[in-house]
């Protein structure tokens, strides 16, 4: 909680323990206005500051400008009857409790991505007489040779001049394969080092790389995304000008026309009394507390079902959510590999599986586990022998004495060795046991459990197009396209070409239509604030991805995007019947005060009932059915 909203709380409770105090008081007249004027003061001083500021800038018709008008009103009505001055002050009171709930919401919400985030390196390390220094990335100059151990991040864009390792590089550029890197290669920061320590020897100022230039494009997509207004505000520039020359209207012109026209006497009391019942009436008390505690419980309910909203605007943008645009790695996929089909095999799945396993055995690369998992025995690694990485061919080696070969088309052909092509997507393991072909393993990124289901239910809820970009081959994105239903795939996609493509399809949906984009990597950052609405995956998502979203999916579930809208297009829903319902009754009320039917109780019992059932009607935002 902030020291704003503890402030505020702070106030919330001394003028309602004020209010009750002075209720009991045996006091009247000047020193019971001097009494209440305290609690009304606490509670609603910088509502008549917000108001008086508006004034003086000549924008004065806003919700701050109707509250102090219409509790200055009632007060007012308070002093000339020498009645009752809690109807002013719990307008005020009620008024701060529903502001307080929208800014505790949107807060906790912005809070729980704050605590996800880490955008950028924190360190470079440096090596110093023999010991390894941790420096700021913006203090590294061009030419300096930086270390990245097995885990971390690589800070700065550079080529690699001793080691070798594994990278993992699908949050830059959405392969779903970690790639082999050694002394030569170009790397770029923002991918992970996962085996090897490499030494770098930097080509860019960190100011200048590949982690710069993509949080770059994501300031500049955010500069251009529109902004829902809130349905206050917007209300309040019609009703509040409205509402209060009507009120002008009724206190000047019916005592003018009786004492002109008519020669009978003005009667202006009568029809100040009226005017201010009128200001009274026309309070929003339940629109101001229904419609924020509305969009408060749409994002509490959202939250309970695993769905992190940033803020209440961004309910009403997803609600009208007609193309659903995916990345593919981490976000339809769980990014992680398995052993999908062993083809033209001469030996026995398993037997051929566990020479694999064995050949791999000495290895850490994801490939070399998924082939372990596959075997799914414990492995005797005294049986391996004579075991050699062919950097970007494979591994031989000797198992039980027999001569193994596991790799790409490029090892069998370097080893003379007859292969067979698969047209499956994936990875393919090519073996060769004693020198002769025994078949290729197929290995692939995993679709998510629900992701098919996932895309079904966006379809049940009304999306019209299902569109997936990737970085990742041709032949594996249409694979996973077609298996999940998608309707448009486009694939070996760089970061700036997502940014174009989204662009293309923005101009293509419907003009009341909103496009949503789903993604996870550093490389989707963009693309997530182009878009209408970003929904980003929480779990497993980069810290770029998470910062850049609207939205984010706690548990990585594709299932909760329908949900989402689910929830959004109720909470809408809601907020509409609240504003209908409170208008109609507002509208009707004012006309019976105005002709004089509706005194101050009638005005206040109409006020306080319609707040209780608006109020009752949001909180159903909170309850979301379960899948």
């Amino acid at each position: 909680m902030t020291k704003k909203q503890k402030k505020m709380l702070i106030r919330i409770a001394a003028a309602s323990a004020l209010l009750i105090g002075f209720h009991f008081l045996p006091f009247g007249g000047a020193a019971r206005f001097v009494l209440y004027l305290i609690p009304y003061l606490v509670i609603g001083y910088d509502i008549l500051i917000k108001a008086f500021k508006g004034i003086r800038n000549r924008q004065p018709f806003d919700e701050s400008l109707l509250m102090a008008i219409a509790t200055i009103g009632a007060m007012a009505i308070a002093v000339y009857e020498d009645g009752d001055y809690i109807e002013a002050i719990a307008v005020m009171l009620f008024y701060q409790i529903g502001e307080w709930f929208q800014s505790y919401a949107v807060g906790k919400s912005r809070r729980n991505i704050s605590d996800l985030m880490d955008i950028r390196p924190d360190y470079a390390n440096i090596e110093t007489g023999g010991k390894l220094e941790q420096i700021d990335p913006d203090e590294v100059e061009i030419g300096s040779v930086i270390v990245v151990q097995p885990g971390e991040k690589v800070p700065i864009d550079g080529v690699i001049i001793e080691g070798s390792s594994s990278l993992n590089t699908s949050a830059l550029t959405g392969e779903s394969l970690p790639r082999d890197a050694r002394e030569g290669d170009e790397i770029i920061s923002g991918c992970i080092n996962m085996t090897g320590v490499l030494k770098i020897r930097t080509t860019k100022e960190f100011g200048e790389s590949t982690v710069s230039r993509i949080l770059d494009l994501v300031e500049n997509a955010s500069s251009r995304k529109s902004k829902s207004e809130d349905f206050i505000t917007k209300f309040a520039r019609i009703y509040t000008p409205a509402v209060v020359y009507s009120a002008i209207a009724l206190a000047v012109i019916p005592p003018l026309v009786r004492m002109f026209g008519m020669g009978v006497p003005a009667a202006w009391g009568t029809w100040i009394y009226r005017a201010l019942t009128f200001l009274v009436i026309s309070c929003p008390c339940a629109l101001v507390i229904s419609i924020p505690l509305s969009f408060f419980a749409g994002i509490g309910g959202a939250s309970n079902a695993g769905v992190l909203v940033k803020g209440s605007n961004y309910l009403e943008t997803l609600s009208q959510t007609k193309y659903v645009v995916f990345d593919k790695t981490g976000t339809l996929t769980q990014g992680v590999f398995e052993v999908n089909a062993v083809h033209h095999n001469k030996l026995e799945q398993e037997q051929l599986l566990e020479y694999a396993a064995l050949a791999e055995s000495a290895s850490s690369h994801p490939i070399s586990k998924s082939l372990q998992r596959a075997f799914g025995r414990e492995l005797d690694r005294s049986r391996v022998t004579e075991i050699q990485e062919i950097s970007g061919n494979g591994v031989t080696a000797r198992v039980d004495g027999i001569p193994v070969a596991a790799g790409n088309t490029k090892l069998m052909k370097k080893l003379g060795v007859e292969w067979i092509d698969c047209h499956h997507a994936g990875t393919i393991i090519h073996m060769a046991v004693n020198g002769e072909y025994a078949g290729h393993i197929v290995i692939s990124d995993i679709e998510k459990p629900h992701a098919k289901e996932a895309v079904q239910a966006l379809k049940a809820a009304g999306v019209e197009r299902t569109v997936m970009l990737t970085g990742d081959s041709e032949k594996v994105a249409r694979r996973v396209a077609e298996d999940l239903g998608i309707d448009e795939v486009y694939a070996e996609l760089l970061p700036g070409d997502k940014v174009s493509k989204v662009e293309e399809l923005l101009k293509q949906k419907p003009e009341k239509g909103r496009l949503a984009f789903v993604g996870d990597g550093i490389n989707d950052a963009p693309v997530l604030s182009r878009a209408d609405i970003g929904i980003a995956m929480g779990a497993m998502g980069s810290d770029a991805a998470i910062e850049a979203a609207d939205i984010v999916l706690m548990d990585d579930d594709p299932m909760k995007i329908s949900k989402a809208i689910r929830i959004s297009r109720k909470c809408l829903r809601i907020v509409y019947e609240n504003i209908w319902f409170a208008i109609g009754i507002k509208l009707i009320c004012l006309v019976l005060g105005a002709v004089g039917i509706a005194n101050m109780w009638l005005a206040i019992f109409a006020d306080v009932g319609v707040m209780i059932i608006a109020v009752l009607n949001a909180i159903r935002a909170l309850f979301v059915k379960r899948l």
